[in-house]
């Protein structure tokens, strides 16, 4: 079985590891290799469109037009996108669209790992279909039909709603009390009567 995947060049340079880190933590993925799988398609969609860029037949124009088609799709370019904006998308592009992410965005679930338990646990459908790859690149027309599938005990629960960053940082600040909430203490040792 073909890897589909490519390792980094120089898997021991710091910056990369620590921004690797970052995106297993923000996305949720389970290991570095999802997010190699991720990067390698990505670097397929650019790679093809470099090599389209180069060619000025009727053929390279077919292909750029359904290059462009299946990225409009995936909802990573807008309508009247060119391979410039093909060459101009990022690795967070592409997670966006993943399963588990949309699962999470939609408010279905608290946390992208929650996200990623209910997915491989079979509770989430897209389209009617139950999907169990927390890494299904989700496409434009069945993000709206993206639920809890009939027979799970998840979907007569209410939509997980999350507080904006600002307020849920505010509610965990501690209040500071000023002395007028504070009870009166006397000073100094009580007199014994």
């Amino acid at each position: 079985m073909k890897k589909k995947y490519d390792k980094p060049k120089h898997p021991w340079r710091g910056e990369r590891i620590e921004a690797e880190k970052k995106i297993l933590k923000n996305y949720g993925l389970k290991n570095k290799r999802e997010l190699w799988r991720m990067e390698t398609i990505l670097r397929g969609f650019r790679r093809q469109a470099r090599r389209l860029q180069g060619l000025k037949t009727e053929q390279a124009r077919k292909e750029e037009a359904q290059v462009l088609a299946r990225l409009q799709r995936m909802n990573l370019l807008k309508e009247g996108s060119t391979l410039d904006d093909v060459l101009a998308l990022k690795i967070n592009h592409i997670l966006d669209r993943r399963l588990q992410t949309l699962v999470h965005r939609r408010g279905l679930t608290a946390t992208v790992g929650q996200a990623r338990q209910l997915i491989v646990h079979g509770h989430i459908a897209v389209g009617g279909s139950r999907v169990t790859a927390p890494s299904y690149l989700v496409e434009r027309g069945e993000e709206e039909a993206l639920c809890f599938t009939p027979y799970s005990p998840m979907k007569d629960r209410p939509l997980v709603v999350r507080e904006e960053p600002a307020k849920a940082k505010e509610a965990a600040e501690p209040v500071e009390e000023g002395p007028e909430a504070r009870p009166e203490e006397p000073e100094g040792p009580k007199a014994e009567e």
